[in-house]
């Protein structure tokens, strides 16, 4: 089952009060009013997931919408799956989802990318991080001091 996480949804929601901040009437843009109609409702119920199937078309599409605007794949071509590893050292994903990453819906690409910065154990939360941070270099766009994804 596809499930929508509230972090997702918060990253989502950050990212249309960038991209289309309230109007001068003080409205909400459609895609983040829709957004935070399903966020008030998880958090109300005190959930951290929504089924991803029972999500308004209106913020199903703002959410796809934002998730088209990430990074794909935490893939940073040091993979060790090819070399026999069950766990890749370079983006800590298994050999099941590097394999079938392409088939993966969003919802369980969003999955795998919470869990591997949770673990934060993979090559691309600590050594590149790390050089990125001693050279003031940032990741991915994030200042160097913030760790990546959060």
């Amino acid at each position: 089952m596809d499930m929508l996480h509230i972090a997702d949804l918060e990253a989502a929601i950050n990212h249309w009060r960038e991209h289309a901040p309230a109007g001068v009437d003080a409205a909400l843009a459609p895609e983040l009013a829709a957004l935070a109609e399903v966020y008030a409702r998880m958090v109300i119920e005190h959930r951290d997931e929504q089924d991803a199937a029972h999500l308004p078309a209106a913020a199903r599409r703002a959410w796809l919408d934002w998730y088209a605007r990430t990074p794909d794949a935490p893939c940073i071509a040091v993979c060790s799956t090819a070399q026999g590893d069950a766990v890749c050292k370079g983006c800590g994903r298994t050999e099941d989802e590097v394999r079938d990453w392409p088939a993966l819906s969003p919802w369980a690409k969003r999955a795998v990318w919470r869990r591997i910065t949770r673990e934060g154990t993979a090559l691309r939360y600590t050594r590149y991080v790390e050089r990125a941070q001693q050279h003031g270099h940032s990741f991915q766009g994030r200042p160097a001091d913030k760790h990546p994804m959060g």
